[in-house]
């Protein structure tokens, strides 16, 4: 590929490199200083030791790709605010109450029972601090609380938990990802707040977005308004799920999320009605000013979200080229844009939609024009179809892997959904800027307004048409990171050798082919040489499985309530229930003796468990039974009442015996 002939293509790459070594080895400050300290002297040393002819001096490229790393790592360690000592979590203790003055920065969608925003941390215990917490309010304390309103929050800091049970997505890892180290809970009895707020850039473009929602509330249902709020001002928050199911099953989940195509019509309507404008120097340099400040001011009023912030920086390099008379290179502008966006967030490269959207727009600049070749229809409406279903294909085989790695489904009429949909988005976004601006004035005229509440409506129903026939959603696909690997390496081999097929690429093609399918058959095999005896953490119930292989062996009385817990197990694993039994008192795995003891309180003396589980709340004397049958561990489910729980905790610390409470620690697993 000719792009990985230019030298930012080599540098953007060793620069993410670096990110994902600091992600992965966390190495401590001091040794990353060292090594960024080394680079930069070996850089200076290869700059000036090197012959006039810098680019073909192979130390001199060698130190530059060496010095970009390191500042990729460099760079996440100085943005992550673990690193940072002024950030709060160095300030607060376990189990502590703590004071926090806050500022509300974002909110995010509700939970049943909280409101939940992100907030800035101004100081712990009157001591300045800083770094991003998350909130959680009680449902409707926050009602009148609008972004940049100070509070003050006296509880204790949860730091996040891992998952509780197996496999289970890591909500944790996914808000440190975003250096958002901790959350706490705001009660009416624990918060005061502050009649200041904090009018920046965050709380004018909230109040601006809020002012045209409200607007638009007099005349446009609600249903139809939350899908407008998605798709033009890139707020999701108040989306029922049954129309995120709906659009997710029919492959349109990315026209909810502001991206690309959004901003693209934003930077072609801005050019065509400045069109009017004579052409001169400064006629152009208002032009390019007024398209920039427009894609940015969008970006503001969008939330200001990884895929805004990735389609408006490139746009905006594609405008200064336009400006410059010069020929863009599309490729070399998504490299700048991408490396600019990691210096300043390099955290945004393990967000799933970042990631998504720039794999989707590479494959498509690579892919379609190849697509397009195939055929070039003369009618310009076939043409036009043409062009959709090709493009659709380019973006689907780039986002298919990390898709089916993240969700573990694909929607197989992604490819008819966008050849509907993609039409009546022209119009959605024609109209709807139109509506947006109006609204801002309270000027929107009843029928315009009308127009596009029908045209939504339309859409939806067609999203919904669709997504109904679920057949065609592949769904519960195994996938791991070692085969998303090595699938990218197959695509992007096999797409070379398609394009110019030659012996080196045919080898390099077979190579990528050989390498999945190694990488599918090891995981299987380690997979199937694997056992494990679990207990989940199941709201009010048991729940155990016993797996050998790919056989899973469900134990629990009833019926289970819990399936999307066995779903993700199950898939992560590569297995199959196979088998569903009734929870017994004894249990045998792996030469190991389980005693189960349940709200009978019954049980053998004298038989030595490796392991005993209390289920169901047994009104039992616990050192007794620890004398009478001394098991070696102690596992209490999420059946047993919480006072009970602590009881036992108690006793098993007085007898020296451990102890693993599910509901507190999550899952007990047994190998």
């Amino acid at each position: 590929m000719k792009v990985l002939h230019f030298p930012l293509s080599k540098i953007t790459i060793c620069f993410m490199a670096g990110i994902l070594a600091c992600y992965y080895l966390k190495p401590e400050f001091w040794l990353m200083l060292a090594i960024s300290g080394t680079a930069f002297l070996l850089f200076v040393f290869c700059y000036f030791s090197s012959d006039k002819n810098i680019k073909r001096n192979f130390y001199f490229g060698l130190s530059t790709y060496l010095l970009s790393f390191a500042f990729g790592a460099a760079t996440l360690q100085v943005h992550s605010g673990y690193f940072q000592q002024s950030n709060y979590i160095h300030q607060v203790k376990n189990s502590d109450s703590h004071l926090l003055e806050i500022v509300l920065r974002e909110k995010l969608k509700s939970s049943v029972y909280k409101d939940r925003y992100i907030a800035i941390v101004k100081r712990v215990d009157r001591k300045k601090s800083s770094g991003k917490i998350l909130i959680n309010f009680d449902k409707g304390l926050s009602k009148s609380f609008v972004i940049g309103t100070n509070i003050k929050i006296n509880g204790e800091v949860v730091r996040h938990k891992t998952p509780y049970n197996p496999n289970q997505f890591d909500y944790g890892q996914y808000l440190t990802d975003k250096s958002i180290l901790a959350q706490m809970y705001g009660t009416s009895q624990n918060i005061l707040v502050s009649k200041s707020i904090d009018k920046d850039a965050f709380y004018y473009s909230n109040a601006l977005r809020n002012r045209i929602l409200k607007n638009l509330k007099k005349s446009i249902a609600p249903k139809e308004l939350n899908v407008i709020a998605a798709l033009l001002l890139g707020q999701q928050q108040e989306i029922s799920s049954d129309v995120l199911h709906d659009y997710q099953f029919a492959g349109a989940i990315h026209i909810l999320s502001v991206s690309g195509l959004h901003v693209g019509f934003i930077m072609i309507f801005m050019t065509f009605l400045l069109n009017f404008l004579p052409k001169n120097r400064w006629t152009s340099i208002f032009k390019l000013t007024a398209v920039i400040g427009s894609l940015w001011g969008f970006a503001v009023l969008a939330g200001l979200s990884p895929s805004v912030i990735r389609s408006v920086t490139m746009f905006s390099f594609v405008a200064v080229g336009l400006h410059l008379k010069r020929k863009t290179n599309i490729f070399h502008t998504l490299l700048v844009s991408l490396l600019l966006i990691l210096v300043f967030e390099p955290s945004f490269l393990f967000d799933v939609g970042f990631q998504l959207s720039y794999v989707a727009l590479f494959f498509i600049l690579w892919l379609q024009p190849i697509f397009s070749d195939f055929w070039q229809p003369e009618n310009k409406i076939i043409k036009y179809f043409w062009d959709i279903l090709t493009v659709s294909f380019a973006a689907q085989i780039g986002a298919f892997p990390l898709s089916v790695y993240y969700f573990h489904q694909f929607p197989g009429l992604f490819f008819a959904t966008n050849l509907i949909i993609i039409p009546f988005l022209s119009v959605i976004m024609a109209v709807g800027v139109l509506v947006m601006i109006l609204a801002v004035f309270n000027a929107v005229p009843d029928f315009l307004a009308k127009t596009l509440e029908y045209t939504i409506v339309i859409l939806n129903k067609i999203i919904n048409w669709v997504a109904s026939f679920d057949t065609f959603v592949v769904q519960d696909i195994p996938f791991n990171k070692g085969m998303l690997v090595a699938l990218y390496f197959f695509l992007v081999a096999f797409f070379l050798c398609f394009r110019k097929p030659d012996s080196r690429k045919i080898t390099f093609a077979s190579s990528a082919l050989i390498l999945f399918v190694v990488s599918y058959f090891a995981t299987i095999k380690v997979s199937q040489n694997q056992k494990e005896w679990i207990v989940f953490n199941a709201k009010h119930s048991t729940l155990i499985v016993a797996r050998t292989g790919k056989n899973i062996t469900v134990f629990s009385n009833g019926k289970i309530q819990n399936n999307n817990i066995l779903k993700s197990y199950a898939v992560a694993n590569f297995a199959q229930v196979t088998n569903r039994r009734p929870i017994k008192n004894m249990a045998y795995f792996n030469n190991r003796k389980i005693l189960i003891v349940d709200s009978l309180g019954q049980y053998p003396e004298k038989i030595a468990p490796d392991v005993l589980l209390l289920r169901q709340s047994p009104k039992i004397n616990l050192a007794r039974l620890l004398q009478h049958c001394k098991p070696k561990m102690i596992v209490a489910d999420c059946s047993n009442y919480k006072s009970y729980v602590a009881l036992w905790k108690k006793t098993c610390a007085q007898q020296k015996i451990p102890f693993h409470a599910i509901a507190e620690k999550g899952f007990y697993r047994l190998n």
